[in-house]
């Protein structure tokens, strides 16, 4: 044996030998309030625009994102086991007509998507990991389905005395409170846009496109919220065309 030769004990016929445990070389997982700090909204980026379009008075309206707010996309039949045991873990009956909102707007309440497709937003709530674990235990042995979509969807704030009149210049729906009413959701499309929209107040809308749509959408509301603020606002959009005056 040299000098540089280090001894190692013999193993019996058979044995493996012991193999270093990989805990050591793993490294440690971040803590949550980490990676909480890195985490960015889909429209977190466009904060200081939604702030700067901000219009006053009669017509006015303001935009902004409420961030992480908790959704959990739910499928079960209504009136099924599944569907009980959702509404027990979520103290929140399923909606059961089409457009119909159910629970609390400034909480948790939950939006009927389809006949068996469902959407819960807590907006009371931060997403955290696991915010979906208790509906799938009690979902375990019976058909249902409990994911948490929080990060698929973001959701944005248009409030104010103009905010129909911008989303009816991009939604082909009746926005009427006579039809629309608060407590009322639809899918449907903004612009050319995807988007579930929620009536939460007399003035109050919310919009939620998926992630990768938000800079899109919240450069298309601004858009829309620029004339608000003008006395006329047919002669600014005639200025501001590419067209000729006498065809704008």
């Amino acid at each position: 044996m040299t000098a540089e030769s280090t001894p190692t004990t013999p193993s019996t016929a058979g044995e493996v030998p012991a193999q270093p445990s990989s805990a050591a070389s793993e490294p440690a997982a971040a803590p949550l309030e980490v990676l909480e700090a890195l985490r960015a909204a889909p429209a977190r980026h466009l904060a200081d625009l939604m702030e700067g379009a901000s219009v006053l008075g009669p017509r006015g309206a303001t935009l902004h994102e409420h961030e992480f707010a908790v959704q959990l996309g739910l499928r079960a039949e209504p009136g099924s086991p599944g569907a009980r045991a959702l509404e027990q873990v979520l103290g929140v009956p399923l909606p059961t007509t089409h457009g119909q909102v159910t629970g609390d707007l400034d909480g948790l309440h939950v939006l009927r998507l389809a006949p068996d497709e469902f959407l819960a937003v807590d907006v009371s709530r931060r997403q955290e990991p696991g915010v979906e674990t208790a509906c799938q235990e009690a979902l375990e042995g019976i058909p249902g389905q409990a994911v948490d979509l929080s990060a698929h969807r973001t959701v944005l704030v248009l409030e104010g005395p103009g905010a129909r009149e911008v989303l009816e210049k991009s939604v082909a729906l009746d926005l009427h409170p006579r039809v629309f009413g608060v407590g009322r959701a639809e899918a449907t499309l903004l612009s050319t846009v995807p988007v579930v929209l929620v009536r939460s107040g007399e003035e109050t809308w919310r919009i939620l496109p998926r992630a990768s749509f938000a800079d899109h959408v919240v450069r298309w509301l601004v858009d829309g919220m620029a004339e608000l603020g003008s006395a006329s606002p047919e002669e600014e959009s005639a200025e501001r065309s590419v067209r000729p005056a006498q065809f704008a």
